[in-house]
C-alpha cells in the first residue's frame, strides 16, 4: 500500500518540546517530577480529539490508549512506546525550538549562544540531511527530540490509523512513559492493563536503525570502613578511608575497560559517584557488557582490585555489594524472531536500508522484554541527545512515522 500520510509530526514536536519535563534521579516520588504530568494530559487530550476513546493518564504518570482494531483477523496485540521524560543533563526548561529549513552542510550556529556550534565535522549524520530540515534548540537548552521525536512520531501514525481506515491493523497500544531517564521507566507500568504481546520502542538515532540488543547492566558498590584517629595524633594509626577508595579508582585498568577506552562490543567498568568522609567511604560504579559472562568478569576485576589495596590497611575493611539492573534483551527477542523480521520488512517498505545494532546502554525495552514484552527499539531520528547540540531531522521523523504504520499493518498481513 502507498502511504499518503498527511503529517502532523513536525507540529507535535514543536508543541512537545516546549514543555519541561525534565526528570529527578534524587525523587522519591513516582513520577520524579509532577511537571511531567503536563505533557501526558495534552496527548490524552490530543488522543481523545482523534477518537482513542480509552485514552488515559494514571497517577503514576503513565499514558494508556488504544487505536482499535479495524480487521476481522485475530491479530497480536502490539505496542509502540516511547518516554515523555528529558535527561537530567541539561536543562530543559524554556526549549525555544527552531527549523533549519534545506539544510546545505554548514556549521549550524544557535543564536542564544553562538558558542553552541553544531559542526558539521563532528556530527557525521549531517551528511545525510542535504536539502533536509533540521530542528534544534536556540543553544541554552537541549532540544528534547529524546524522546519527544518519538512521541510525536507515534501521535503522528496514531492519526493517520484513525483517519484511514483502509490501512488494515489489529488493535495497537499506546504507552508513554515517564523517567526514563532515570532508569525508573517501566517501574510503576502495568502490564494487564497495557494488554500487548510484543512492543516497539521508538527511541532510536539515525533512520533505518533498529536495535535488538543492549548491553547487560549491574551496579555495584565498594563500601570502605577505616580508622578514625585525631589527625595529631595519627601516624601509624589512621586508616583514611577517602585516600583507600581513591586507591581502589587509581588502579583501575588505563587502557581498557573504561567507557573513554572501549567502543563497539567491549565492555566497562565506570565510577559514578564518592561519597565519604575519613572513616566511611561509598564508591558506586556502573559494569556493563554484552554478556553475563563477561559482567562477571568485570565483577572479579573490581574485586580483586579491592583485595589488593585493602592489604595495605589491615585494620580497614571493604565489601562489595553487586545488584543486577538490566539484561541484554537479544535473550528474548531471539525467542521471538518475527518481532524483529517485521520491524525489517517495514523500515524497507518505509524506502530506507535498515540497520540492525546494538545499543551501548540500555531501553526501556530491556527490561520490558524480560517483564514478558519483547521489545526491540526502532529509531526515532534524534541525534546528539543530553546536549545543547541536540537534533533532529523532520524528514527522519516522518521515515519513523511511515514505519511504525507499516509495521502496524505487516502484523495484520502476516496474522
Amino acid at each position: 500500500m502507498d502511504l499518503k500520510i498527511d503529517h502532523t509530526v513536525l507540529d507535535r514536536f514543536l508543541r512537545y518540546v516546549k514543555i519541561d519535563t525534565q526528570s529527578d534521579p534524587d525523587s522519591k516520588t513516582h513520577p520524579s517530577t509532577e511537571k511531567q504530568k503536563n505533557l501526558g494530559k495534552l496527548l490524552v487530550k490530543e488522543l481523545k480529539a482523534m477518537g482513542i476513546t480509552d485514552a488515559k493518564l494514571d497517577k503514576h504518570c503513565y499514558v494508556y490508549a488504544t487505536i482499535p482494531s479495524n480487521t476481522q483477523k485475530k491479530v497480536p496485540v502490539i505496542c509502540f512506546c516511547s518516554h515523555m521524560d528529558t535527561a537530567p543533563d541539561c536543562s530543559g526548561e524554556g526549549v525555544k525550538p527552531i527549523v533549519h529549513k534545506n539544510y546545505q552542510g554548514k556549521d549550524i550556529v544557535l543564536p542564544d549562544d553562538p558558542t553552541q556550534i553544531i559542526r558539521a565535522k563532528d556530527h557525521p549524520h549531517l551528511k545525510d540531511q542535504i536539502g533536509n530540515d533540521i530542528v534544534t534548540a536556540s543553544g541554552t537548552t537541549l532540544l528534547g527530540a529524546d524522546n519527544k521525536a518519538g512521541l510525536a512520531e507515534i501521535m503522528d501514525a496514531a492519526h493517520f490509523f484513525m483517519t484511514h481506515p483502509e490501512a488494515r491493523h489489529g488493535d495497537i497500544k499506546i504507552l508513554f512513559t515517564p523517567d526514563e531517564e532515570i532508569g525508573r521507566g517501566v517501574d510503576k507500568l502495568n502490564l494487564k492493563k497495557l494488554g500487548a504481546s510484543f512492543c516497539y520502542t521508538v527511541d532510536g538515532e539515525a533512520a533505518g536503525s533498529l536495535e535488538d540488543e543492549t548491553f547487560s547492566a549491574d551496579g555495584a558498590t565498594i563500601s570502605i570502613q577505616g580508622v578514625s584517629v585525631h589527625p595529631g595524633f595519627a601516624k601509624g594509626k589512621m586508616e583514611n578511608s577517602m585516600k583507600i577508595a581513591a586507591e581502589i579508582i587509581a588502579s583501575l585498568p588505563k587502557d581498557k575497560l573504561s567507557p573513554e577506552t572501549t567502543e563497539g562490543r567491549e565492555g566497562f567498568i565506570h565510577p559514578v559517584v564518592i561519597e565519604g568522609m575519613l572513616e566511611k567511604t561509598s564508591i558506586r560504579f556502573i559494569i556493563r557488557d554484552f554478556t553475563d559472562e563477561k559482567l562477571k568478569e568485570h565483577e572479579e576485576v573490581l574485586r580483586k582490585i579491592m583485595n589488593k589495596v585493602l592489604k595495605k590497611y589491615p585494620n580497614s575493611t571493604a565489601e562489595l555489594k553487586i545488584v543486577e539492573q538490566y539484561r541484554n534483551m537479544k535473550k528474548v527477542l531471539d525467542q521471538h524472531p518475527q518481532v524483529v523480521d517485521y520491524a525489517v520488512e517495514a523500515i524497507q517498505r518505509a524506502g530506507l536500508k535498515p540497520n540492525r545494532s546494538s545499543i551501548r546502554g540500555g531501553t526501556d525495552g530491556s527490561r520490558l522484554s524480560f517483564m514478558g514484552l519483547p521489545c526491540p527499539n526502532i529509531f526515532a531520528g534524534e541525534h546528539a541527545f543530553h546536549s545543547k547540540q541536540e537534533w533532529v531531522s523532520v524528514q527522519d521523523m516522518e521515515k519513523a512515522v511511515a514505519t511504525i504504520i507499516h509495521l502496524g499493518m505487516i502484523w495484520e498481513e502476516k496474522a
